[in-house]
């Protein structure tokens, strides 16, 4: 299994970027790798679409509490639907998505069933908002192989704008 983690505020050209490395890291992989991905706006979303476009399997974490779905944040509820219409396979992991703790721990817990983590980090440290650094040190301390996605001419909104969770469009 692979996963990706990362920054949510990419600037509109970094999201092509990304988008273009993910797809040739899963390019390389071996036909029968399987991505697992937690239900969610920004990376999430654009992870799962470009497993869906290079014909890879994508397992879906979908937030519960207790026997039912957890409801998501408003900003994730589109992605939320579009990612359970690539998935393969769906996941209930038991979570709160409003929670920002409970968000780092069912990360924690996606990361730890992977082989392998595609980190889109700039090499920044973790912040109040930002975990991704986390989820490297993390992902390292457990032996996870860990590839840093940061392509060349990626960048992050500047501090103090306010970031979307949102990918942009899919263009075909």
């Amino acid at each position: 299994m692979i996963t990706a983690v990362g920054h949510a505020d990419l600037t509109p050209t970094t999201w092509e970027l990304v988008r273009a490395e993910l797809r040739e890291r899963l390019r390389g992989l071996p036909p029968d790798a399987t991505a697992l991905v937690r239900a969610g706006a920004g990376l999430p979303l654009a992870f799962g679409r470009v497993v869906h476009e290079v014909g890879r399997r994508l397992v879906v974490l979908l937030p519960e509490r207790g026997d039912a779905f957890a409801d998501a944040p408003f900003h994730d509820r589109r992605a939320h639907r579009e990612l359970l219409a690539l998935a393969g396979r769906i996941r209930m992991l038991p979570f709160d998505p409003l929670d920002r703790d409970a968000c780092v721990s069912a990360d924690e817990r996606l990361v730890s069933g992977c082989t392998r983590l595609l980190a889109v980090w700039d090499g920044s440290p973790s912040s109040g908002q930002d975990a991704t650094a986390h989820m490297v040190a993390y992902a390292r301390a457990r032996g996870i192989a860990v590839e840093v996605v940061w392509p060349a001419g990626a960048a992050r909104e500047p501090a103090g704008r306010t970031a979307s969770p949102r990918v942009p469009e899919h263009r075909r």
